[in-house]
């Protein structure tokens, strides 16, 4: 709406005998979204704080999130900058995600608007107000602004390297070089990026276990003490062990939202570790009756190589075919081989199964062999809900192999 049209609606509203309060309502509402078109000066009342927010109970909220919050009584401004927004209505949003291109966007917000999200899901909120003089808020303030500009707010989304929490680490860097000195001596040890993601999800979890199959050996590689921050409780603590200019860089520390730490819930029989189990037994009685009759269960064998070789098929095109930084060098596809899903039309076309299945099946127990050295070297760390689905298949490829030699 043009400025002159809003001022015609304000002396309409007077006109009509509204309160005084309405039309500094009106007014207020008419600059607000001007407020920051130059950007102003912070006075000596500002503050600019970190916000750490709870870790919620979807695999989206599991890791918790990170914030900037600047205000300043005096002008009135107490605004957030969140690194960690998504539209799901951009173009090729899911096939973006797939390929590891997802863009994500700093927004900005009213403090109490980014509350409320946080009230209604329990959640909580710990602010750290950061030690910093009038100069260098100002500079701060100016560089989140310039960061929201249209131009400059989207940015290429990595889950490890470059999210809403890392970024603040990167900025301090970023802002004050190597003036800011990021102790590492809280941490009880520097842990890999595998066993980091661990921390805040049910290990015996679908989401766990897809992340923990979906990612390739580089994630088993130590993080340095900066590369925790990508987890915002990481970069909460770690905030308190930084320093800048010899001193620590942060003043102090308050709850904002005081609620008890969500728990993840786990349903044994929803498990990946209950369904595998009973796969792994259901194989069992069916290779026994098989090896009772002298024949093979088709359906079976079929079913299973097609599983495989799909899920190694997709961790080959993530690996290859993708930009994503955490799927590159896969051992998973030893198990999961590729190659699974254009043999299993074996079990279903051949009533006799071909000769050179016999190396086939050596190849594929081999590569369930290499898959243990590999994991005994700590090459890849596998997660251990998949030693059912690993014995299923040795037992299934040995049942096989006896089978073909007959």
């Amino acid at each position: 709406m043009a400025l002159p049209v809003r001022f015609i609606l304000i002396f309409a509203l007077m006109k009509s005998q509204m309160k005084l309060r309405v039309f500094f309502l009106a007014l207020t509402l008419l600059f607000a979204e001007r407020m920051f078109s130059q950007i102003p000066s912070l006075t000596e009342k500002s503050q600019i704080s970190l916000l750490t927010c709870a870790a919620g109970d979807d695999l989206i909220s599991a890791f918790g999130h990170t914030a900037f919050r600047v205000q300043d009584s005096v002008l009135g401004i107490d605004v957030v900058y969140n690194y960690g927004t998504f539209d799901f209505n951009r173009p090729n949003f899911y096939l973006n995600f797939v390929k590891g291109r997802l863009i994500f966007s700093l927004s900005r917000r009213r403090f109490d608007r980014f509350l409320f999200q946080y009230e209604m899901e329990r959640r909580w909120i710990r602010e750290q107000i950061l030690n910093l003089s009038l100069d260098e808020k100002n500079a701060f303030f100016t560089y989140l602004e310039n960061n929201y500009l249209p131009e400059n707010r989207d940015y290429l989304y990595d889950p490890l390297l470059n999210n809403c929490s890392s970024v603040a680490g990167d900025i301090l860097k970023e802002l004050y070089g190597d003036n800011i000195v990021f102790e590492g001596s809280h941490l009880e040890k520097q842990y890999t990026f595998r066993q980091l993601v661990r921390q805040n999800l049910k290990l015996n979890s679908w989401s766990s276990f897809g992340i923990d199959v979906a990612f390739g050996s580089v994630v088993d590689r130590t993080a340095t003490v900066q590369e925790h921050m990508f987890l915002p409780y990481y970069a909460m603590e770690q905030i308190r062990n930084t320093r800048k200019d010899g001193k620590p860089l942060l003043e102090r520390e308050r709850t904002v939202l005081d609620y008890t730490e969500i728990e993840q819930k786990n349903f044994f029989p929803l498990s990946p570790l209950f369904w595998f189990g009973l796969l792994f037994l259901f194989t069992l009685a069916v290779t026994y009756l098989d090896h009772k009759h002298g024949t093979r269960s088709r359906w079976l064998d079929f079913s299973l190589f097609t599983l495989t070789g799909l899920i190694g098929t997709f961790l080959v095109l993530l690996w290859v075919a993708t930009d994503h930084t955490s799927t590159p060098r896969n051992f998973n596809i030893l198990w999961a081989f590729p190659l699974n899903l254009f043999v299993s039309y074996v079990f279903v076309f051949k009533q006799q199964l071909p000769s050179w299945f016999l190396k086939y099946l050596w190849t594929a127990l081999g590569l369930l062999a290499l898959l243990l050295i590999v994991w005994l070297a700590n090459v890849q760390i596998f997660s251990p809900v998949l030693i059912p689905l690993l014995l299923t298949l040795a037992v299934r490829y040995v049942y096989l192999l006896k089978f073909v030699q007959k």
